[in-house]
């Protein structure tokens, strides 16, 4: 049941999209600004509710995260959802976990291939978010800078901690 004080809420946590069709029946019903936060490898699972978004968050996987055994069509999906969120007005960012061995050279290279990979002009967010624990970055935390330095190159940017890290939650 819908209350007073309820004005938005967000879809997260292992896949969302893989619920598509009770997720659009609860969007219809209730009316709420939603905020979907997908690793964007279902396109055609997202098309099926696109239109009731308000925001999106993608997470765009690294090669080096080995998230899946063919990296390419995953960036593809991921650039497809990516474009489909944006043509349909629909306030978007992506994201990309950044671990103290990611380089400079890795993170230009992705945000070049998602800026360019976008057919229509937007003002593209890339949020970086370092890996847990954040000690692993106390000896490198000029490096995070020099990473982020460089996808401001391609990308408007943001550098957000895991908070539920910091605060010992799992």
């Amino acid at each position: 049941m819908k209350t007073p004080d309820l004005h938005s809420f967000s879809l997260t946590g292992g896949e969302p999209l893989l619920n598509a069709d009770f997720i659009k029946n609860f969007l219809k019903e209730y009316g709420l600004k939603c905020l979907l936060e997908t690793n964007g490898s279902l396109p055609d699972e997202l098309e099926k509710i696109v239109d009731y978004l308000t925001y999106a968050s993608v997470d765009i996987k690294l090669p080096g995260h080995e998230a899946a055994s063919d990296w390419e069509e995953l960036f593809h999906r991921e650039l497809e959802s990516i474009n489909l969120l944006i043509e349909e007005g629909i306030n978007t960012y992506c994201k990309v976990v950044v671990q103290p061995g990611t380089s400079e050279d890795e993170i230009g290279w992705i945000t070049s291939k998602v800026k360019y990979g976008v057919r229509k002009s937007s003002n593209l967010l890339m949020v970086l978010q370092p890996s847990s624990p954040l000690e692993d970055w106390a000896y490198c935390q000029s490096k995070l800078l020099r990473i982020s330095e460089e996808t401001g190159k391609h990308l408007d940017v943001l550098t957000i901690p895991q908070v539920h890290k910091l605060l010992n939650l799992r």
